[in-house]
């Protein structure tokens, strides 16, 4: 399983994992409790439960880059272009907006 802490403006807001069965979001519970909370997207508002899909979120999948950038991140960290995750993970550490993806490793959890 991969797994990544999603942050707007640097807060918390909560998890991206991709296992066996696809992709799950969930909001971390003391940012959704929080009243000033605003939703990572339109298509994700906060609630409880997880959001699973069997593709990456459009939102999410939205934040990786394209065309003659998305193929040097290709070529310099060998990623697979079918990877949606890994290249989330490997290029949208630090994106334009608000949103920021950061990878969890196994030793982290």
């Amino acid at each position: 399983m991969r797994k990544a802490a999603i942050k707007i403006d640097d807060r918390l807001v909560g998890w991206l994992s991709q296992d066996e069965q696809g992709y799950h979001f969930v909001y971390d519970k003391a940012y959704a409790a929080q009243p000033n909370a605003r939703p990572v997207s339109l298509t994700l508002p906060i609630q409880e439960a997880a959001f699973n899909a069997k593709v990456l979120f459009p939102f999410f999948d939205g934040l990786i880059p394209e065309g003659w950038l998305l193929d040097i991140a290709e070529k310099n960290w060998k990623l697979n272009p079918r990877d949606r995750m890994g290249l989330l993970l490997a290029c949208c550490k630090d994106c334009i907006g608000a949103v920021s993806v950061q990878e969890i490793k196994e030793e982290d959890n």
